[in-house]
């Protein structure tokens, strides 16, 4: 058994590419059972345990959700498609807008929101933000949630000079968003840079995502730079790989 690279198969990852095909082909559909692990076990002619390893493999791609005595069931959730380009246009936040209404039909809520003060940063923010020995930052920690399901947590940390008093250090920043709220203040953000990169969750981002430990999170990091090419917020993001489709579309 091998997969479309000519790789060899186990038999628990043979199981798992075949139940996917059926889910892609529309066998089973979203809130649809699947058959136990005593079935695909006596269908495949494997043990149990190779059964319950192949639903594992479906469980930690974000294919399907397994309950204590309710056996596997399709997830129903559609995955966001995160357009990173058009979202952060000027006239998206610029106009009051959120940057989500940009990506689909669906705005998440935030469930958790904590705004500290005059906060020593680590040292990679104080690098890239260029603070000097001393200086504090304003730290923005949200999470995100979608349809009862927590998809993201986010870090934004400001220089704490230059939004002191200002909205962005209360839990609600207003339309618009601390885009925005940076306009206000003369300095809107003119350029941004992202950086992504995929890994294992740490014990905590597995517990605050509700995330089984061995599915991979997508760690993005945007930088916010003003006109005069001051970096004035960074954003670190948390993301289940599962609940995310990152679309970029730009011309040539």
């Amino acid at each position: 058994m091998t997969d479309e690279t000519g790789a060899q198969l186990t038999k628990a990852q043979h199981i798992a590419a075949e139940l996917k095909a059926a889910i892609e082909r529309g066998d089973y559909g979203p809130g649809d059972r699947l058959p136990g692990e005593n079935v695909l076990a006596a269908q495949h002619s494997v043990a149990t345990l190779t059964a319950r390893r192949a639903l594992k493999i479906l469980r930690t791609e974000g294919l399907i959700e397994t309950k204590k005595g309710a056996g596997a069931r399709v997830i129903s959730f559609q995955p966001i498609r995160r357009r990173g380009i058009q979202r952060l246009a000027r006239d998206q936040w610029g106009s009051g807008k959120t940057v989500w209404s940009a990506d689909d039909h669906r705005a998440p809520d935030v469930d958790q929101i904590t705004v500290l003060e005059d906060t020593p940063p680590p040292q990679h923010i104080s690098d890239v933000l260029e603070l000097a020995p001393g200086e504090t930052v304003c730290v923005r920690s949200r999470r995100y949630v979608m349809e009862g399901r927590p998809v993201m947590t986010a870090e934004s940390y400001l220089p704490q000079s230059l939004v002191a008093g200002s909205p962005i250090t209360q839990a609600d920043t207003g339309p618009g968003g601390i885009y925005a709220r940076l306009a206000d203040l003369g300095h809107a953000p003119a350029h941004f840079r992202e950086e992504i990169r995929v890994r294992m969750p740490s014990a905590e981002e597995a517990v605050r995502l509700a995330l089984p430990a061995d599915r991979t999170v997508i760690k993005l990091a945007r930088t916010a730079f003003d006109s005069e090419g001051r970096a004035v917020e960074i954003n670190e993001m948390t993301m289940d790989s599962a609940a995310y489709v990152l679309d970029y579309e730009f011309d040539a």
